[in-house]
């Protein structure tokens, strides 16, 4: 019990230590002055969206480890890394880089490592590869949003004023 505890307080934590990179590259008012679709959420939207998602993420891997272990989670949790790191990268590629054009790169990159995720954790846990489900969806809208706003403000791409 304990253990199981302690492995998934480590899941919580990496994840949210992925966030972090949200907190370090705000969106700002570099954000503010672009165009964006009549179909932005409200930037409220973004922070209780990702809170919940981070929380489904991480115990989805967790529950990864619980049935399988290292041994036999090892491909499946080392995907569900490059998930989570290409998730960190893209804060700093939009907004710190400013470079809409790379972002939407990464994330097309994460989209298919999450349904890797999908894919790979389904056989251990039906419950790990359900979790991941709205986290998909969630990045499958933030692509689309990425590509409209990338499209509206090319002439923005890198301009640091």
């Amino acid at each position: 019990m304990v253990g199981d505890l302690v492995s998934l307080a480590v899941f919580l934590f990496l994840c949210f230590a992925a966030a972090t990179t949200g907190a370090v590259f705000k969106p700002g008012a570099w954000y503010d002055s672009l165009s964006k679709p009549s179909w932005t959420p409200p930037d409220w939207l973004f922070p209780v969206a990702w809170s919940v998602l981070y929380v489904m993420i991480a115990v989805s891997a967790w529950l990864v480890w619980r049935a399988a272990g290292l041994a036999g989670g090892l491909i499946p949790l080392a995907v569900w890394g490059v998930q989570l790191a290409l998730n960190a990268a893209w804060s700093w590629l939009f907004f710190g880089l400013r470079r809409m054009d790379l972002a939407f790169v990464e994330v097309v990159g994460l989209w298919l490592s999450i349904a890797a995720c999908i894919v790979l954790f389904a056989p251990i846990s039906l419950t790990a590869a359900a979790l991941m489900a709205p986290y998909l969806v969630w990045v499958s809208f933030a692509a689309a949003l990425n590509l409209a706003v990338w499209q509206r403000n090319r002439d923005a791409v890198g301009r640091t004023a």
